[in-house]
């Protein structure tokens, strides 16, 4: 009986929750949304780079997605970059990528894409996929988009539109994935609290660079549980989750969280919402049936154990019931679990969003 009732009052949320988007949905919440980071938020940046191996531009990638057809997205639907967009009343911002080759020129003024599978926050991170777009290209593309606006509106103008803008930053799973992952040698080379001490230091360095180019307000989404993804799983006999990659992965959340705190005290004008990704999607797993999940080990697409052998490419099969599995394929959520995680953090108290929600910093 409580389980059914949480599962409706979720449900309830959600309705109050779209009906109240869809009021202010004649007016954007803010100017404009600009997206850093890797698969998890790229919306087809890596369908125009011809050596990348993460790509998600074939079936069954976006089968549920409007058309039914891939869009680079690595999910069966729509994503978190989508779900955010549409909770602050825009479209979801276009891949850089696309928008460069725009012959039209220029980029739209409501924000723009930079994520990338296989990013990381180092720029070796991606080279297991041959190509990919690293945080600090991602950021030199803004800064050509920032450049942009400038020659646009005029430099005031665009500091203004800028520091009202959203600028969302989803990374850091690659990086501690490629040092889990078997047969890895980082962990011979760097201890495990040394990395990801590198990886907040480097990060908060390109923070500050994306502060330079009118970045005043951010959402930064921490780790998920990266042990517990269907990839990890598949590498103990058990099925159980990797506890040292789910470890870690909170202990760069730890530095993560400390970072923001001396970044916010340094640069006085910048706000931020921390996104705990790592507890949302552990609650997920946890109390799977709270929000409708049935599966919440196994992938939806691909083959083999936990169908996490073998990624989600056209010859994989794929359930029939997506909206009951938490993972789409071996690393990524689902268009459901997608949609209940941006529910959740936009209006979210400090148990998943802190100092403030991301509905908070856009008033700030």
């Amino acid at each position: 009986m409580g389980t059914a009732f949480c599962l409706w009052f979720l449900c309830f949320l959600d309705l109050v929750f779209i009906f109240s988007d869809t009021l202010a949905g004649a007016q954007p919440q803010v100017p404009a949304v600009y997206v850093f980071g890797d698969s998890l938020v790229d919306v087809g940046n890596n369908n125009h780079l011809k050596l990348s191996l993460a790509k998600a531009d074939f079936p069954h990638n976006g089968v549920d997605y409007p058309g039914k057809k891939p869009t680079g997205r690595f999910s069966n639907g729509k994503n978190i970059a989508d779900f955010l967009a549409e909770k602050v009343g825009l479209q979801t911002s276009p891949p850089y990528l696309a928008s460069k080759s725009n012959k039209s020129g220029g980029f739209p003024i409501t924000g723009v894409s930079f994520a990338s599978g296989g990013a990381g926050i180092f720029n070796g991170t991606d080279e297991r996929y041959r190509q990919s777009i690293p945080l600090t290209k991602q950021i030199e593309y803004h800064s050509i988009v920032y450049e942009n606006l400038v020659q646009e509106l005029g430099s005031g103008p665009a500091l203004d539109h800028l520091s009202r803008s959203l600028f969302t930053v989803v990374i850091g799973s690659n990086d501690l994935l490629g040092y889990f992952k078997s047969g890895s040698d980082l962990p011979k080379k760097t201890p495990p609290q040394q990395y990801v001490d590198s990886m907040a230091l480097t990060l908060k360095q390109g923070l500050k660079r994306m502060h330079d180019f009118g970045a005043r307000k951010y959402v930064i989404l921490g780790v998920g549980s990266i042990g517990c993804c269907p990839s990890q799983r598949n590498q103990n006999k058990s099925g159980e989750c990797n506890e040292e990659a789910n470890y870690w992965s909170s202990k760069y959340n730890d530095g993560l969280k400390l970072m923001l705190q001396a970044l916010k005290s340094e640069l006085k004008d910048m706000d931020y919402s921390y996104v705990d990704t790592y507890n949302v999607f552990d609650s997920f797993v946890q109390r799977p049936t709270t929000y409708g999940f049935t599966e919440v080990k196994a992938a939806c697409c691909g083959l083999g154990n936990l169908r996490a052998e073998v990624p989600c490419i056209p010859v994989s099969s794929y359930c029939s019931n997506r909206s009951d599995h938490v993972f789409w394929d071996l690393y990524h959520p689902t268009e459901a679990a997608a949609r209940f995680f941006i529910n959740t953090v936009f209006n979210g108290s400090q148990q998943f969003a802190i100092p403030i929600n991301v509905r908070q910093l856009i008033a700030a």
